[in-house]
């Protein structure tokens, strides 16, 4: 029964600063941030899955394999497996140090599962049971997942400062897979839980298309430093007509970086300044990265974050930063 108040606990964190009878919201008032919480992400230390893990189902769905499990304590978590695992872990924590709704989402390393039988996908992924890497995702109690879709371009923030702030992170961590409601075929990226209130939260569903490259098409990747490193020149690339320029390129590009000014950036440093390069480490750790991927990856983003703050010393019409 404590477990299961520690997770309600992160549910009535996530509604803190949100009025009851709010319509809708993207953003609140983020936690003091320190290693340890961004180690452990907005469930905290004792939000962790616990095993041992019993087999329920698998999803069918998305392009990441997934199954669905239930946790000692009773805990329904969805299970990633695949190259999306390290940067959804990782990029959830950023996206919620900085005020914004993100899953409570674990790496583990290794485990065994009970009774997985009959799997699609996911039977590349486990063997005898076991398996190794894997992110661990759920929806805190209190919160329901509607299964609705927002669109980047309209929607009840559109304009805000809070929104473009979430624009630019995404595009900080360089997910070029940012698909919403318009790409109902492929399946969005973008969701909403309602809380105990009735007011609706507005989230990203996904984030595992992160640390890598960014593109339209092809090339594009994700947990790729020596391309994300490679890219992190042309992260911001000046000032024209009073709106910052971004080399970034995704499945909604124009939708992203067309309407960024030095004062959302500003907004957005506010939060994004207390992030030390410990912060970033610790995230890093808790996704699985190694030595090297967080030594490479911490350098990368704080030559990006710097390149924020750098757009922020004056308000030109025109400025070129590189």
């Amino acid at each position: 029964m404590a477990d299961r108040l520690v997770l309600a606990a992160v549910a009535a964190g996530l509604l803190a600063g949100c009025a009851r009878d709010e319509v809708a919201t993207l953003w609140r008032e983020p936690p003091e941030i320190t290693a340890e919480s961004m180690f452990h992400g907005p469930a905290g230390r004792d939000g962790a899955p616990r095993p041992p893990f019993h087999f329920r189902e698998e999803v069918r769905s998305g392009t990441a394999p997934k199954i669905v499990v239930q946790d000692a304590r009773g805990v329904v978590w969805r299970v990633k497996f695949g190259h999306e695992v390290r940067p959804e872990v990782f990029a959830t924590r950023l996206a919620w140090a900085c005020g914004y709704f993100a899953e409570p989402v674990f790496f583990v390393a290794s485990a065994r599962i009970e009774g997985a039988r009959k799997l699609g996908r996911a039977r590349y992924y486990i063997h005898q049971g076991e398996f190794v890497n894997a992110a661990f995702e759920t929806t805190p109690p209190g919160l329901k997942y509607l299964g609705t879709a927002w669109n980047w371009n309209q929607n009840p923030f559109s304009g805000t400062r809070e929104l473009k702030g979430l624009k630019i992170l995404m595009m900080l961590v360089s997910n070029w897979d940012n698909k919403d409601k318009r790409n109902w075929w492929q399946g969005s990226n973008t969701g909403m839980w309602e809380g105990g209130g009735g007011g609706r939260l507005y989230y990203v569903t996904d984030w595992g298309q992160s640390m890598g490259a960014w593109g339209g098409f092809v090339p594009r990747d994700d947990w790729d430093c020596e391309r994300f490193r490679a890219q992190t020149p042309e992260f911001v690339s000046g000032i024209r007509g009073g709106k910052v320029q971004f080399g970034f390129t995704g499945q909604h590009t124009e939708d992203f970086k067309s309407d960024i000014t030095v004062e959302d950036i500003r907004w957005l440093m506010r939060y994004l300044a207390r992030i030390s390069d410990a912060h970033i480490r610790s995230a890093l750790r808790a996704a699985g990265a190694d030595a090297a991927h967080q030594d490479c990856f911490t350098r990368a983003l704080r030559s990006r974050i710097e390149q924020l703050r750098r757009a922020t010393h004056s308000a030109p019409r025109e400025l070129s930063l590189r």
